[in-house]
């Protein structure tokens, strides 16, 4: 028996990336899935990957009223939301002193503030023994060069996790974050651009395991979090990563 059977599971930025591999492993599972991102024609395109008990809906994350759009939507079909997975995000790599205002905006706009409006927007519709997993990133605690803006996105969402867990306490609601470290996507080459294969194979160099994640292992460690099997495991941050942020 799959053991998300009859759950639940909205993932944010769930149309490409990390984001589809999350969703695509909780459908394995039984899940019914909800994925969202701002790009109609990308949902599209992943909505027919994750089975008969899935939809797609238009959302920004960093935008109340089109989370509480997206919310009502969930209501309407399930009820309930056993999983909330919060994946939207992205970075931009700059150094100090070419940072721009525009980059710092939108950095902390889709990566802390929608975070905060994701989870605070679902509150109504999770359930006792419901689970939410944010997607955080190695860089909270080990940025690199030309990263301290996102770095400084995820850190502050782990500290936010420190206090909600508090807040949440007597709710039955879990909160943990899952941080990838490098991970084969499209997403993660583009951030090289023409150095492309020289970043992987640093990467590949500092990990302990000679290799980068893929998603679907990301996927793999979503489910953990979102299942029963991590029932006791609160407020914590999974680094996913091979070892190498640990070295």
């Amino acid at each position: 028996m799959s053991i998300l059977n009859g759950k639940v599971a909205v993932v944010t930025g769930g149309g490409s990336g990390i984001g589809l591999a999350i969703a695509k492993k909780l459908a394995s599972e039984g899940a019914s899935i909800v994925i969202t991102g701002r790009r109609q024609a990308v949902l599209d395109e992943a909505l027919p990957l994750l089975g008969n008990d899935a939809a797609a809906i238009v959302a920004d994350v960093s935008q109340v009223s089109s989370l509480e759009a997206l919310y009502a939507e969930v209501r309407r079909r399930f009820g309930r939301i056993d999983v909330l997975v919060a994946s939207a995000g992205g970075g931009v790599h700059a150094p100090l002193g070419q940072i721009t205002e525009a980059q710092i905006d939108q950095q902390f706009s889709t990566n802390v503030k929608g975070v905060v409006l994701t989870i605070q927007g679902a509150l109504g519709l999770l359930v006792p023994g419901s689970s939410v997993v944010i997607i955080g990133s190695t860089a909270s605690i080990d940025p690199g060069p030309t990263m301290s803006i996102y770095g400084g996105t995820k850190a502050a969402v782990r500290n936010m996790v420190r206090s909600w867990v508090a807040e949440l306490k007597g709710t039955g609601i879990r909160i943990n974050i899952l941080s990838p470290g490098p991970t084969n996507t499209d997403s993660l080459r583009e951030a090289f651009g023409e150095k492309a294969e020289e970043g992987l194979a640093f990467l590949t160099a500092k990990s302990p395991l000679g290799r980068i994640g893929e998603p679907d292992e990301i996927g793999s460690a979503t489910v953990f979090l979102a299942s029963e099997a991590s029932s006791y495991i609160n407020g914590v941050e999974l680094f996913a990563d091979g070892g190498a942020s640990q070295t």
